[in-house]
């Protein structure tokens, strides 16, 4: 009978009804996930394997190392850091243990305390931080500019911008530096010299963490408490 389909056709008609349907959410998932990927790769910061390469300075020719002093210069003992602006662990000794050295060891005429720039190849902001401190230092203001860059140590980091004059610039106002004076050494790098020789003192004396300290002929490789620097400083003292 023409109305009445066939039992083949019947067969064609259910099979076709119940064919999976194609999978269109997977294509369209794929388009999000490929959309996202190319936004991040587009916006992302590069990672420190893609920055330039940083040559330590030659030790046999970098000339004297030049540090940055405080206290009497005839002070019993000599405490010699050797640090990064950027390094976390030497952030936390200058803001927390370094005041109360600075008022109750280095004031007292107990010791005198030394900072040489070591600025390490995977902080690469350190090197501009140490130039800006040079720079300070140039004006007479190397520590207050010391205390600026450790405080503000996470606004100006590498993981917090890939531009930190802007910065270094406002703490300069902030200690009353003369601004065109200071952003003229800035980008001169006028005192590349001193910081590459102050790294390759560290390097002779085989330094390869920060921060480092080395008093009375000992080194101390790591953060101290104002407790712990006392006692090697009494101890040196004494002998």
């Amino acid at each position: 009978m023409a109305g009445k389909p066939s039992n083949r056709n019947r067969n064609v008609v259910r099979n076709a009804s119940t064919r999976p349907k194609k999978p269109y959410w997977i294509f369209i998932v794929i388009a999000v996930v490929g959309a996202s990927i190319l936004g991040w790769a587009m916006t992302r910061k590069p990672v420190a394997s893609e920055a330039a390469p940083v040559v330590p300075p030659d030790t046999a020719t970098a000339g004297p190392p030049q540090p940055h002093v405080t206290g009497k210069a005839d002070a019993p003992v000599k405490i010699e850091e050797f640090a990064d602006f950027e390094c976390p662990a030497c952030g936390r000794f200058a803001t927390i243990t370094e005041p109360d050295v600075q008022k109750r060891i280095v004031d007292a005429g107990l010791a005198s305390f030394s900072y040489y720039d070591f600025p390490l190849p995977q902080h690469r902001n350190s090197q501009a931080a140490s130039n800006a401190a040079s720079c300070a230092d140039e004006q007479g203001k190397f520590w207050p500019m010391h205390d600026q860059l450790f405080g503000g140590q996470d606004k100006w980091s590498t993981e917090a911008t890939d531009n930190p004059k802007p910065i270094f610039e406002s703490y300069a106002a902030a200690i009353g530096l003369d601004a065109a004076k200071f952003a003229s050494c800035f980008d001169a790098k006028k005192y590349q010299k001193r910081i590459d020789a102050n790294l390759a003192e560290g390097l002779r004396r085989h330094v390869n963490s920060t921060p480092t300290f080395m008093i009375g002929g000992k080194t101390y490789p790591a953060a101290l408490s104002y407790d712990e620097l006392k006692a090697i400083v009494d101890s040196a003292a004494k002998k």
